[in-house]
This record gives C-alpha cells, sequence and structure tokens, in this order.
C-alpha cells in the first residue's frame, strides 16, 4: 500500500455529495495570512465523511484550527487530512482503512465554529507539501 503510487483520482470523502457541489477553494486568502490548503465540502452536520483512499490512520486527534481531526497515510506515502469533524467514527492510529469506509462526521469544530457544518479536506505529499485535492475528486 505505501510503495504504490498515489492515486490520479480519490473518492469524495462526503456521503452524497457530487463533485459539481464542491468549489475550487484552494488557495483562498484565510485568517493570519494563510492561504486555503485544502477544500471545503459543505453538507449537513452528521454526514458521514469517508476515506478517500485506501491507508493506514496515523492520527485520531485536535488541533486549532482543524478542530476534531484525522489523518490517513494513503497511497504514494500521501497524508489525508479529515477536519472540522464533529465526532469520530471508530477508528484508531494503526487502523487499516479501505475508501469508502465511515472516518467521522461533518462539523465545525476549531476555526469554523462561525461556519456552517463542512469537511475541509488536505492532502500533504511527501515531496510536494500540500496539494490541491480538487483536480483528483472522482469517484463517489
Amino acid at each position: 500500500l505505501m510503495t504504490s503510487r498515489a492515486p490520479p483520482e480519490v473518492r469524495i470523502p462526503v456521503m452524497n455529495v457530487e463533485r459539481k457541489q464542491i468549489p475550487n477553494s484552494w488557495g483562498f486568502p484565510r485568517s493570519g495570512g494563510r492561504a486555503h490548503q485544502g477544500v471545503d465540502i459543505f453538507a449537513a452536520r452528521g454526514t458521514p465523511v469517508l476515506s478517500a483512499t485506501d491507508g493506514i490512520v496515523i492520527r485520531v486527534g485536535t488541533n486549532e484550527l482543524g478542530g476534531q481531526v484525522i489523518n490517513v497515510l494513503g497511497p504514494g506515502r500521501q497524508v489525508h487530512y479529515y477536519a472540522h469533524l464533529d465526532r469520530y467514527g471508530g477508528f484508531r492510529p494503526g487502523d487499516l482503512v479501505f475508501a469508502g469506509n465511515i472516518l467521522g462526521y461533518v462539523g465545525n469544530t476549531g476555526n469554523a465554529r462561525d461556519t456552517p457544518p463542512h469537511l475541509h479536506y488536505g492532502i500533504y505529499d511527501p515531496v510536494r507539501g500540500a496539494i490541491n485535492p480538487w483536480p483528483l475528486l472522482g469517484a463517489r
């Protein structure tokens, strides 16, 4: 799994959301002079968040910006970052997950407290750093 290449396409990580519903918000200005390093996928609070790829859960925890977050190490050693979760699914660090497994549920934790519920989804490549997930979003 970890020696395989980065995928040309990833599963949309929010249940029942279609690609046409997802704006490309990569690079948009954020607080503190940051640029948005991911895409925001809006959905009702509690909508299942799905693993976009097969992988290994490497972190289930919290941080200031993301609130409740999960990181999955996927193909090509890319880290898939799921943030602002309302609550977690049943996975723990070290668990193997498959594309479509429920990692958690859409919320607005962290710095998204004043926004409608959404998933912030990011991909971090071991060579290129943060990459835009939007062009890769494909399979439902």
